[in-house]
């Protein structure tokens, strides 16, 4: 199936048990399927400023936000395709812009040192990075996917569990070490609808006391890289 390279959707996200999970997985399967992607281990390299601009303004929840990164499916060598993604929330809505590129090539292109594609999509990425100058890789981050669609609609649910995060070895070509971003027993569900949420999941969330919460990977991230920063500075104050 072609990889689709544009999105427009809301994102619903929530932190579950296994248990919860194991439920949700017996009660939707009448409704739902794995998608094409199926189980995929996802790979990202965000990009931001040095001073990490982009996700400072995106925790103060501004009206409009973005964010640059590289995403692969699974180990990606540099001459493998990857995407370059330019993620924008604006009023809730989620717009997302890829574009696919060999990664040795689109790593040369984000730090300025080969040619984006003359498209819609590459000239929108190309406005970010001189919009907000030196954009570098800050975060590698990884986490494993169950991803599943709706047998009626586009409505699409994903389960991702052991999300980790790490400032070192920033590239996709390596494997997903880091620091967990949740405990062994927590699942990030994201619920991902292009209008409402199908009725009967509504009821199974409501069955299970299962609460929308603001999550963002990237953004937990960082603030325990802050958090370790701080606690190094007051160590050796």
């Amino acid at each position: 199936m072609e990889n689709k390279m544009i999105f427009k959707r809301y994102e619903l996200k929530y932190l579950i048990t296994r248990q919860q999970q194991e439920f949700l997985c017996r009660a939707m399967a009448p409704y739902m399927t794995a998608d094409s992607f199926g189980h995929s281990s996802i790979r990202n390299l965000y990009y931001d400023t040095p001073n990490y601009r982009l996700i400072r303004e995106s925790l103060d929840k501004p009206v409009y936000k973005e964010k640059l990164r590289v995403r692969s499916y699974g180990r990606a060598q540099q001459e493998d395709n990857v995407f370059v993604e330019l993620k924008k929330k604006y009023e809730s809505v989620v717009y997302k812009r890829r574009i696919e590129l060999p990664q040795e090539e689109a790593l040369e292109a984000l730090l300025g040192r080969a040619s984006l594609p003359d498209s819609q999509i590459g000239r929108e990425i190309g406005a970010a990075l001189e919009f907000y100058g030196e954009l570098i890789p800050r975060v590698f981050l990884s986490y494993e996917r169950d991803a599943y669609h709706a047998l009626d609609s586009d409505f699409r649910l994903t389960f991702d569990e052991s999300i980790r995060y790490r400032q070192e070895e920033l590239t996709l070509d390596s494997d997903p070490w880091g620091t967990p971003l949740l405990n062994r027993d927590t699942v990030l569900m994201e619920l991902k609808v292009s209008d409402s949420i199908p009725l009967w999941m509504v009821r199974l969330l409501s069955q299970l006391g299962i609460q929308k919460t603001t999550f963002s990977k990237y953004g937990t991230a960082y603030q325990q890289i802050l958090l370790g920063h701080q606690k190094g500075m007051l160590q050796y104050a």
